[in-house]
């Protein structure tokens, strides 16, 4: 029970309702190398929760963004021009959020990333880029961040057919604050409302913890998640507690992250990068003539392709090829490379990868045999290598398996949406609690302030629950400076000064001037308030001066002499009461007093004198703070005007992306629409039938001239030539495809037409035994339609016969099912009309008039008896021996 009072109560599902029918959340897996949508949409006849597939059908997608031509790529769209311009396709962006500008110029040299990279005012890194005009754009890495989580959006709503704007977001635990608050913003020029980031590890919990019972026993699960880029574990500890639901005992399960430990550069890039410089270095040897393939590029980005390729056929077998064709200087490469060869080159690797589930362990204290289950997740985690070394460590023969590697984390991560969604109701209960992965410390400074533990104090230790709230209190007259800080024993990966927020509080200082004067009955204080989001952000949220005054203040005396009294009843005094509260005093004195001393009063003429005293209050004034931010570096927050105009610019390129697609989509309608239409003119024998051989070869003639124009001129046309062409086209085409239609159609609705009267006489024939109540008139006037019917019909084929195929049908399908449908309906009306009510008999009805004569001249019935005696009351009233009441 203790865990739920600390944590955020999550409902989690498996049956989902809703309040709106169209309600559609979303999570995004954002990984180094990968993107993973899954969407929580609750429209009728799609899964509740699903991944979000893209274009390519696939589940996941290249977390890429590429400027080509002009034209802005992303996702598998990027991933196809890497290998031709591995200079403008950015990759590993998640990774660079937060660090300083020569931190991702090493990260882009040891990658081979040709990057056009310069440092911005923050000494943070912005990418630059030039487009064939010469015309040259800076965006910074949350920027392009901003367009790959637009992208997700897209395939969200693309996904779900509705409006997806809220989202939660996955980030490893290892996130310091300047990462995480650049993918709020990041999702904030995407339009994306982040409802929270969640620690990838909650979300992999939450994904194994939602279809289990933890009643019958507690247990610690271990989360060992290898991606692309980084590892770490997480120790969770699962176990339920009772609680009344509806008057009804229930279990609700819950759970609480108790650590985590992490490697940010350990992953399977790792293993990559030492293939790579092996195959680099054989290619070398191979050429010779002093070549280093390594200096080029484009060979480089070839050759990382395959090597992922090799990587995970290694996977599942003990030897796998490699081939790329034209590496360097149209020179193929061709080699292969065993499993063991493979595990000998990442030799040091496979013993850092325990070392997180070791700082677990030994941080818990637990034992190996307490754990109950280590989960694997990541892509990273299915090199056997690594399986073999944990199974070792663990001293297990099998390794636990039950969650996806690769969707565990996105489809976990939806539940948290969908709990935090104001729009989705969830019906099974999961509590989680998760903490802040640094210990966080608030330090203070100030012309006033000497540096001690006062100034200097821990605010959130490590692993504190999310979200909370925080305050701190200190004696100070003057304004102050206020810094945020992790712990000196644990910092962010590429972090080197703990400082991570700088704010300057003015204010205090003229507040202090304007009180210094009046009788301070304690010192100036500031209360400073702070707030640790469901994100793990930390921010200094408001900043009060508090003044605390004492005063001399006039108030009526309690004892009062009351001249002139009036007359009162006898449990009536004006006289005031030694206990009466200085409150009740002034109650006394206001306008209202009449009213408390009832009616009883006799009114006459009266004074009263009351006397005052002076009495020492206190009063305290609150004085809120400015409060500006001054923190510096590449953590420092993009300001709103930057904010701004980054939108701007995001919102112009997807117009032009949006441009771009329907321009694609018309092309590809034209075309698909020329080749049909031909293949169906010059093979099928029906036309022949609904068109002449002139009208056809026109016909062709014109769809030959549009596609001469299709692959010549409009290769560079706008969508609006496309659309016009398709148009003039479909002008010359739907009236023949018209009558082709309608020679298949028109005889189907005709059968249907002839049978219904014969189907509609059986009906008659029931209402005559089942329904006799149906007016006649009404029926006769169906069976009347079913004739007008017929003849009309047998009018139109008549004339349809006279008519040759090459003209607009006399009548269409369409207007034959019309009179069907339209007959159908009268009948259905007349099938609905109900049977009438019975009358009643009229010898009955007098004979019940006879009866109620000769009981109105005998007794009272007893009903009426019952209403004599209620309508009684006031007698009873006045019989207080209750005789009234003896028959009852």
């Amino acid at each position: 029970m203790r865990l739920l009072r600390l944590g955020l109560s999550l409902l989690i599902m498996i049956v989902l309702n809703s309040v709106p029918s169209e309600s559609a959340v979303s999570s995004i897996d954002l990984g180094s190398d990968w993107l993973k949508v899954a969407v929580v949409n609750l429209k009728p006849g799609q899964t509740p929760i699903s991944i979000a597939i893209n274009e390519m059908s696939k589940r996941k997608t290249p977390a890429l963004v590429a400027f080509q031509s002009e034209t802005r790529l992303l996702g598998e769209e990027a991933a196809g021009i890497t290998a031709r311009y591995p200079d403008k396709v950015y990759s590993h962006l998640r990774d660079m959020l937060g660090k300083t500008y020569e931190q991702v110029k090493e990260f882009l040299d040891a990658m081979y990333l040709p990057f056009d990279v310069v440092e911005d005012s923050r000494g943070a890194v912005a990418f630059r880029i030039e487009d064939e005009s010469g015309n040259v754009s800076l965006y910074s890495v949350e920027e392009l961040l901003g367009m790959i989580l637009g992208f997700a959006g897209d395939l969200a709503e693309f996904h779900s057919k509705v409006v997806v704007k809220d989202a939660v977001v996955s980030v490893p635990a290892y996130f310091g604050q300047a990462e995480r608050r650049g993918l709020v913003q990041a999702a904030q020029l995407a339009g994306i409302n982040v409802l929270s980031l969640i620690n990838e590890h909650s979300g992999a919990a939450l994904q194994y913890g939602i279809d289990k019972d933890f009643s019958n026993g507690s247990r610690y699960v271990v989360f060992y998640d290898m991606g692309a880029s980084s590892s770490y574990a997480a120790l969770v500890y699962f176990s339920a507690y009772s609680a009344k639901e509806f008057g009804k005992t229930v279990s609700v399960n819950q759970f609480q992250v108790k650590d985590v430990r992490w490697d940010p550069e350990l992953g399977g890039r790792s293993m990559e990068l030492r293939l790579v410089e092996f195959f680099a270095d054989e290619f070398n040897k191979q050429v010779g003539n002093g070549i280093d393939v390594k200096k080029s590029p484009k060979a480089m980005a070839k050759l990382k392709k395959q090597v992922k390729r090799t990587k995970e056929i290694l996977s599942a077998n003990t030897m796998a090829p490699i081939s790329v064709e034209s590496l360097y200087d149209d020179r193929d490469f061709r080699s292969t490379i065993t499993r063991e060869k493979f595990e000998e080159l990442c030799g040091d690797l496979w013993d850092r990868s325990l070392v997180p589930i070791k700082e677990v362990l030994q941080h818990s204290g637990l034992k190996v045999d307490e754990i109950y289950a280590v989960e694997l997740i990541g892509g990273a985690t299915r090199v056997p290598k690594l399986q073999a070394k944990l199974q070792e460590f663990l001293g297990k023969n099998g390794l636990d398996k039950h969650l996806d590697a690769d969707e565990a984390i996105v489809l976990g991560s939806s539940l948290h949406a969908a709990n935090l969604s104001d729009g989705i109701k969830l019906n099974r209960k999961l509590g989680m609690v998760d903490g802040s992965s640094y210990g966080l410390v608030v330090e203070l400074d100030g012309p006033d302030l000497q540096k001690d533990e006062s100034t200097r104090q821990l605010l959130v230790p490590r692993m504190k629950k999310l979200p909370s709230k925080m305050f701190r209190s200190i004696i100070l007259k003057k304004d102050f400076e206020v810094s945020l800080a992790y712990e000196s024993n644990l910092l962010p990966p590429g972090v080197t000064s703990p400082v991570f927020a700088r704010y300057a509080v003015s204010g205090l200082t003229d507040a202090s001037e304007k009180y210094s004067s009046r009788n301070l009955s304690s010192p100036i204080k500031a209360n400073l308030h702070f707030s640790l989001t469901r994100s793990g952000i930390l921010s200094l949220d408001r900043v009060d001066a508090v003044i605390e005054i004492s005063e001399w203040v006039e108030v009526p005396k309690k004892n009062l002499t009351v001249e002139n009294t009036t007359t009162t009843s006898p449990n009536i005094t004006l006289e005031s009461d030694k206990n009466t509260t200085e409150e009740s005093d002034v109650n006394f004195n206001s306008d209202g007093v009449n009213e408390n001393l009832s009616n009883n009063i006799v009114e006459g003429p009266s004074t009263t004198e009351l006397a005052t005293e002076k009495k020492l209050k206190k009063r305290t004034f609150r004085v809120p703070l400015k409060i500006v931010e001054k923190t510096v570096g590449p953590g420092m927050p993009l300001s709103k005007e930057y904010l701004a105009e980054a939108k701007r610019k995001l919102e112009e390129l997807n117009k032009k992306d949006a441009e771009r697609r329907r321009t694609a989509e018309l092309k590809n309608n034209l075309e698909g629409y020329i080749y049909s239409t031909k293949e169906k003119l010059e093979t099928s024998e029906e036309f022949e039938k609904i068109s002449t051989a002139d009208e056809r070869k026109s016909f062709i003639e014109k769809l030959d001239e549009v596609q001469e124009w299709l692959y010549t001129d409009g290769e560079d046309a706008t969508a609006k030539e496309f659309e016009e062409r398709l148009d003039s086209l479909k002008a010359i085409g739907d009236p023949v495809f018209f009558r082709y239609k309608e020679l298949s159609a028109r005889p189907t609705a005709i059968k249907v037409a002839r049978k219904y009267p014969g189907e509609l006489q059986q009906i008659v024939k029931g209402w005559e035994t089942k329904k006799p109540w149906l007016p006649k008139d009404r029926v006769d006037e169906v069976m009347g339609d079913a004739d007008k019917l017929k003849s009309w019909l047998d009018e139109k084929e008549a004339e349809q016969k006279k008519a040759t195929g090459f003209s607009t049908p006399v009548f269409t399908s369409e207007e034959v099912y019309l009179k069907v449908f339209t007959l159908q309906e009268k009948v259905a009306s007349v099938n609905r009309i109900p049977k009438p009510k019975p009358k009643k008999n009229e010898s009955e009805t007098s004979s019940n008039n006879t009866n109620n004569a000769d009981s109105t001249s005998g007794e009272t019935p007893e009903k009426e008896k019952q209403t004599t005696d209620s309508n009684g009351s006031a007698d009873e009233k006045t019989n207080p021996d209750g005789s009234a009441y003896d028959e009852l």
